[in-house]
């Protein structure tokens, strides 16, 4: 069975970071969960989910053109993200960030891509 895109304790994080930011709280949150496609060059680094809407996601997005940037994306547009050899995009079941979602995004405008080994 496959793995699912966002885990249930990813979720409840990703809406009381959400909640957070909602009220107004400047925060610099380290993301909760990386999406990739595995046959191209698409990555995520999602720190929050809007708690009145689940579906738009903030974070770090990289689609491989060389332009990462910070904004909002919605989940079921992630989902129906193919590659060229027409995978589904991933859940990253490895990842555990190290840093703050500022520290990536600046890392992925020096480099044109999101890094994060």
């Amino acid at each position: 069975m496959a793995e699912p895109l966002i885990t249930e304790s990813q979720l409840a994080q990703l809406f009381a970071n959400g909640a957070r930011s909602a009220a107004g709280e400047d925060i610099d949150p380290r993301p909760v969960v990386k999406f990739f496609t595995p046959d191209a060059g698409a990555t995520w680094l999602i720190t929050e989910a809007d708690p009145t809407d689940p579906d738009r996601l903030f974070g770090l997005c990289d689609l491989g053109l060389g332009e990462p940037e910070l904004g909002y994306v919605s989940l079921a547009e992630i989902r129906s993200v193919r590659g060229k050899l027409g995978l589904p995009v991933e859940r990253d079941l490895y990842f555990t960030a190290q840093h703050k979602l500022s520290w990536y995004a600046m890392q992925a405008r020096r480099t044109g891509m999101i890094v994060t080994d």
